[in-house]
């Protein structure tokens, strides 16, 4: 079997055991392809030839290229996955990428709403038609702290706002249920008083009464933020859910359910958020801090 043949079979593989988003099969894919092409320039012509040392040349010539370190490691990441499966299935005697390294990665911590900012924005509305769906919309993405694909992927049978509560499909078809906060179970009532809420049916519409685009959301949030002084985007709700989730519980396992996060250290990141925020409450009070 070619390289080529034996990453499209790793690729079906992939997509079937792990159910990974298109986006994220994309982005394997395009990995890969770095890993096919330079294997080709190289002339090998199987894995078994490719040595730590020509792996780790072809980490530098990305580098030199102008990748930057989160994509590098992006790529290890991938190339790592396709060997460990091709190990497995006796096709790979070594692991060319066990002990290679790629350049350190400056973590950046996401950016957060404070509590009056995330209060301002999911109380912020445009009037219209469509305001009943932005609100329960924004109050529950910031309650909940869902990802995009799954308030986009929401039906009204997903929801027990009695017991309030919510259902989600999250990364790798996992299933979890969630708490609903009661602001957001009383907006998804007064959505639902208003018709076209059966089980099937998706909770938020967009055009012909289809689910709402995750494009549409995006858009909508950007116009509902416009009187913010940080540049909101979806994801910064479900950062800020989970920092604010941390601050006031100290919970971090809880966090981590609630997020789906297969991996605590994923999670941590927010403990960084929360020293942060306790820094600046040092630096403000502490008569030896250092306050300018």
């Amino acid at each position: 079997m070619s390289p080529r043949e034996a990453v499209e079979a790793f690729l079906r593989h992939f997509a079937a055991e792990r159910a990974p988003s298109v986006h994220t099969l994309a982005a394997y894919r395009r990995d890969l392809e770095k890993l096919l092409r330079f294997m080709e320039a190289d002339g090998l012509a199987s894995f078994d030839a490719l040595s730590p040392d020509r792996l780790r040349g072809m980490i530098a010539r990305e580098h030199r290229g102008g990748l930057q370190p989160n994509s590098i490691q992006r790529l290890l990441s991938a190339c790592r996955t396709l060997f460990r499966y091709l190990t497995r299935e006796g096709q790979l005697a070594h692991d060319p990428a066990a002990a290679v390294r790629g350049p350190k990665v400056r973590r950046k911590l996401p950016q957060v709403l404070d509590a009056d900012e995330a209060k301002e924005l999911v109380e912020t509305t445009l009037g219209g038609t469509l305001a009943p769906r932005d609100s329960a919309m924004m109050e529950l993405f910031y309650s909940s702290g869902l990802r995009l694909s799954e308030l986009t992927g929401l039906h009204w049978g997903d929801l027990d706002l009695e017991d309030g509560q919510v259902r989600v499909l999250g990364k790798g078809s996992k299933t979890r249920i969630l708490p609903v906060g009661r602001f957001a179970i009383t907006a998804l009532k007064a959505l639902a008083a208003l018709g076209g809420a059966g089980p099937e049916q998706p909770v938020f519409k967009g055009r012909g009464g289809a689910p709402i685009s995750a494009r549409a959301v995006q858009m909508r949030l950007a116009k509902l933020s416009s009187g913010q002084t940080k540049r909101v985007h979806p994801h910064m709700l479900r950062h800020t859910f989970a920092s604010h989730m941390l601050e006031s519980s100290g919970d971090l396992r809880s966090v981590q359910e609630l997020l789906g996060h297969a991996d605590i250290a994923t999670t941590q990141i927010y403990t960084h958020l929360d020293f942060q925020h306790l820094a600046k409450v040092y630096d403000a009070s502490h008569p030896r801090a250092k306050r300018k």
